[in-house]
């Protein structure tokens, strides 16, 4: 850089002979999680082509560079794997939609709608997000899946259920604090309690859960331990 002085011979900010300058080209665009805003934000998805500057004029081209995600609010860029976390609002149906899925395969494992486990249930369900949720869509629901051998499952342990779980929590699991995964699992254990000790089936189907949560298997054992009171 060169320094350049004013008229009154003091130094003004110096001149940069040589440097690089990006120019930027959008090639898609949509909404992402921006870890700078910390929220929900528009983005467009960049590509770049760089080129050398002589006195900040381009004269050479030096490749090409991105893509990159551009925020939309604060102008950071991020790179394109700040795409695979969920939104607030996908992460929040991602959830509700597991919670779901837990809720019936522990009611489905116990082999029976048990009022005081069906109550547990839609308290969970609603919680998690599904306000309207009744005991007798859940009865139903319990019903159909247990008629549905080939969808669902036939008996406990089975590799359709497992399935099932791991179609809705493996998306999920990565996204969710450990403290969240241990969450959502006694959720599930407090269903299978509400009518008294965990059945070998109940307890089959919450060691599932626990491992499509990718939840430890002695932490598992400790997580069902402390739901119930006993010492592991």
């Amino acid at each position: 850089m060169l320094p350049v002085r004013g008229r009154d011979g003091r130094a003004t900010r110096p001149v940069r002979i040589l440097g690089t300058r990006t120019a930027w080209t959008p090639v898609g665009d949509g909404e992402f999680f921006c870890p700078g805003c910390g929220g929900d934000r528009n983005y467009q998805r960049l590509t770049g082509r760089r080129r050398f500057t002589l006195l900040g004029v381009p004269v050479l081209p030096r490749g090409t560079t991105g893509p990159v995600v551009e925020c939309a609010a604060c102008r950071h860029h991020f790179g394109t794997d700040v795409l695979d976390h969920p939104t607030t609002s996908r992460f929040s149906a991602m959830l509700r939609d597991a919670v779901h899925t837990v809720a019936l395969a522990v009611l489905a494992a116990g082999g029976t709608c048990a009022r005081t486990s069906v109550e547990a249930a839609v308290s969970t369900v609603r919680a998690a997000g599904f306000q309207d949720c009744t005991e007798d869509q859940l009865c139903a629901l319990v019903e159909a899946l247990a008629a549905d051998t080939g969808r669902f499952f036939d008996q406990p342990g089975s590799a359709s259920l497992a399935i099932e779980l791991h179609e809705s929590l493996d998306p999920l699991a990565p996204h969710l604090a450990p403290a969240g995964r241990d969450a959502v699992l006694l959720k599930a254990a407090r269903i299978a309690l509400a009518d008294g000790p965990y059945t070998p089936a109940e307890r089959e189907a919450l060691t599932t859960i626990g491992a499509a949560l990718t939840i430890r298997a002695d932490d598992v054992i400790r997580l069902l331990a402390a739901a119930a009171g006993t010492p592991t």
